[in-house]
């Protein structure tokens, strides 16, 4: 049966909104510089065993300066999370949003000059989003995705003593996903007479969305499918 060039067109109309539909966007842009401490929406949970009287808080210029901005704008944590000998696990929970593969997180960290004192950082996803992160100090609830350890062995020298960069790409994620960042600072034998935790600091979080092609895009490649397919159909009656 002959199919008209107006037919063409309109199927591939048709393809071009359900692929715009399908596609929708990607989170919310982010870029978190902590001018002003913790961010509204943000998280903090310190589940180290036993506890210390400090968890996330304010950086202190002292120690050393933020990555860019004023000297004390970036988030700490240090051996003050857990007592005197204590497991640390201190939790910074980004808020819930809608994440897509390609996503992108990304910060800057550092520890102290000369530190004897080994740190780890890690960064974590949750597929459900939300802040369950259980209740103990080796549990990680629903954040069972590492995508980032910084110092996984606790070796002395193995966390940067400079602003340093890292990011994170989401992949093998189904499809559009309700879902949450957390950084975790996870130290055994720490505290204050510990052999390991110090003073870490991040900054600059950005999270990036992956790039969506314009509906435009979509519009010429339903296009170009719709005029192949109107061939094709002349060719055959011819």
């Amino acid at each position: 049966m002959a199919v008209s060039f107006k037919s063409a067109l309109l199927s591939a109309f048709a393809l071009a909104l359900t692929l715009g539909l399908s596609t929708g966007a990607s989170a919310d842009p982010l870029t978190e510089n902590f001018d002003t401490g913790l961010p509204a929406g943000w998280t903090v949970n310190n589940l180290s065993q036993p506890p210390g009287t400090l968890a996330w808080f304010q950086g202190n210029e002292f120690v050393f300066d933020a990555q860019q901005g004023a000297p004390n704008s970036y988030l700490a944590a240090n051996f003050e999370s857990g007592a005197e000998f204590s497991t640390i696990s201190t939790w910074l929970i980004l808020p819930t949003s809608t994440y897509r593969n390609g996503d992108t997180l990304s910060f800057y960290s550092r520890t102290a000059e000369f530190s004897e004192w080994p740190d780890r950082l890690e960064v974590r996803f949750s597929n459900a989003g939300g802040t369950d992160v259980g209740s103990t100090a080796t549990s990680v609830g629903t954040f069972s995705t590492l995508l980032i350890s910084i110092n996984p062995t606790l070796q002395v020298g193995g966390y940067p003593e400079e602003w340093t960069r890292y990011s994170a790409t989401l992949s093998g994620l189904t499809g559009p996903t309700t879902g949450a960042f957390a950084f975790r600072y996870t130290v055994t034998d720490g505290g204050l007479f510990g052999a390991n935790s110090n003073y870490i600091g991040i900054d600059t979080v950005q999270i990036s969305a992956a790039a969506v092609p314009e509906p435009s895009v979509y519009m010429m490649m339903a296009f170009g499918l719709g005029m192949v397919g109107y061939a094709r159909r002349r060719q055959l009656r011819a």
